[in-house]
């Protein structure tokens, strides 16, 4: 029997330390200690935060070159560029649409039909703050649109948390010099109560965040660079293309914007 319990404590304490690492990972991938450990915009909207996850993830283009993909972010819209059939119908853009470039402290970035996630801060080319509670997530009364089969599946698996919750949802761009970006994300979760259901539904909402979030921001790194790439080519293009006078003929300095959703 003693030596049950003792083997039983040790696969226990190895399960405990395995299980640990793995959410420590889970809630920093990406990110250097410091990052995990400053204070980003938004983090004030949300004080009594009960877990706080931090990524990040370096891209080989300049900060203008991102900030357009996070502002056309929402289903309808420019999508997550992440699991598309769980939060998208079709697929998430992969061209810049300037109708989706305009948004304000208020908007709403939707999540599905009729609610998601509020823009409380924004500062254009550098953060955005994303917030969402029950009141913004609760589809509009005039919303007619059917609920994608992958997005109702994942909408009843957040039916079972928390009914009173909150949480932000900020981007950060910080330039690294020689046309390089930092992306910072961070997502700040709050639910009602202390009980351990409550803990274990924040645990399990926190993974299938990470899940969404890692394809999210390489979804981002690899449109931004596709972008970076396409604008360093029309630039040599324009600087090596001649005419028929020897010199060399004018190009447009940028790919065009699409005005039709990618």
């Amino acid at each position: 029997m003693l030596k049950r319990i003792v083997v039983g404590a040790a696969v226990a304490g190895v399960s405990w330390q395995a299980y640990s690492a793995v959410r420590r990972w889970r809630e920093s991938w990406g990110a250097v200690p410091e990052e995990a450990a400053r204070t980003l915009p938004g983090d004030d909207l949300l004080e009594a935060a009960q877990a706080t996850d931090t990524r990040g993830i370096t891209i080989e283009a300049p900060p203008e070159l991102v900030w357009p993909w996070l502002v056309q972010m929402g289903f309808g819209r420019g999508g997550w560029y992440s699991i598309d059939a769980l939060d998208m119908r079709g697929s998430s853009a992969d061209r810049i649409v300037d109708e989706w470039q305009r948004i304000e402290v208020g908007d709403v970035l939707p999540t599905h039909p009729g609610g998601g996630f509020q823009v409380r801060e924004l500062d254009p080319g550098r953060s955005l703050v994303l917030y969402a509670d029950p009141s913004s997530m609760q589809p509009a009364a005039d919303a007619t649109e059917a609920v994608p089969p992958g997005l109702a599946a994942s909408g009843a698996f957040l039916s079972r948390t928390p009914s009173d919750f909150a949480a932000t949802w900020t981007f950060v761009l910080e330039p690294l010099g020689t046309g390089r970006t930092r992306l910072i994300e961070r997502m700040r979760y709050w639910g009602a109560g202390g009980n351990p259901l409550t803990k274990a539904a924040l645990s399990l909402l926190g993974f299938g965040v990470f899940v969404m979030m890692q394809r999210q921001m390489v979804g981002i790194r690899a449109r931004a660079e596709r972008l970076a790439i396409e604008e360093h080519r029309a630039r040599t293009a324009g600087a090596a293309r001649p005419t028929g006078n020897g010199h060399a003929a004018d190009v447009p300095q940028t790919v065009p914007v699409s005005a039709e959703p990618g």
